[in-house]
């Protein structure tokens, strides 16, 4: 049986590094999974700090949020209060939610590497629904020279986003492109090569209040 948490236990339960992942039935939802070949169109992680409240670091489309770390309404690569994200990507957009919990220590320096990402790349834009197949691809095309990767992205897509922070927190390998991530490889379908002894828990079905 699928296990399931009712959304204020998985708020108070996340912590960061844990991922969320979300799958709709709209075109675009749709369009999404089948140019990534992916079970799932969208892909989070949980940023909890201190006394804030749980953040959910991720890019979209949308601008029904405020961005936390400038305090605007933008589209691409936002932070939100993740209660308030989740509600809306599952009331407003129609989405299922399902959290991944992280196992691994988190020090100061990897809140500090989250930070610097956060600071880097929050307000890049998300690009076009049209490039996305085309970006997927490429991201499958080996790189000819070592150290041609760059972090500082011109667009980022969500599992990109999600990609380079885990990278910058030492939980990913080096020198793959960002573009290689789509949602899907953060399901637990798909075996994704974490380092340092970290590991992904299986998916935890969210139970979000209707409207």
């Amino acid at each position: 049986m699928e296990t399931r948490i009712a959304l204020d236990d998985a708020t108070e339960l996340t912590r960061t590094g844990d991922i969320w992942l979300f799958r709709g039935e709209s075109a675009a939802d749709r369009a999404i999974r089948l140019t990534t070949n992916s079970p799932v169109n969208h892909v989070g992680m949980a940023i909890v700090l201190e006394d804030l409240p749980p953040l959910m670091w991720h890019a979209e489309l949308g601008r029904s949020l405020p961005d936390v770390w400038t305090g605007n309404h933008q589209r691409g690569v936002q932070l939100h209060d993740l209660r308030d994200a989740v509600l809306t990507w599952s009331q407003k957009y129609g989405q299922q939610a399902w959290l991944r919990q992280l196992e691994y220590p988190i020090t100061r320096a990897t809140e500090d590497a989250v930070l610097r990402t956060v600071a880097r790349l929050d307000g890049t834009p998300f690009p076009s629904t049209a490039r996305l197949a085309s970006r997927w691809v490429r991201g499958r095309v080996p790189q000819f020279r070592k150290g041609e990767r760059e972090l500082k992205l011109e667009s980022a897509y969500c599992a990109e986003v999600v990609a380079v922070t885990y990278e910058e927190m030492g939980l990913l390998p080096p020198g793959r492109r960002p573009n290689w991530y789509d949602p899907g490889r953060f399901w637990s379908g798909d075996d994704l090569d974490l380092i340092g002894g970290a590991k992904l828990g299986e998916e935890i079905a969210v139970d979000v209040p209707t409207v």
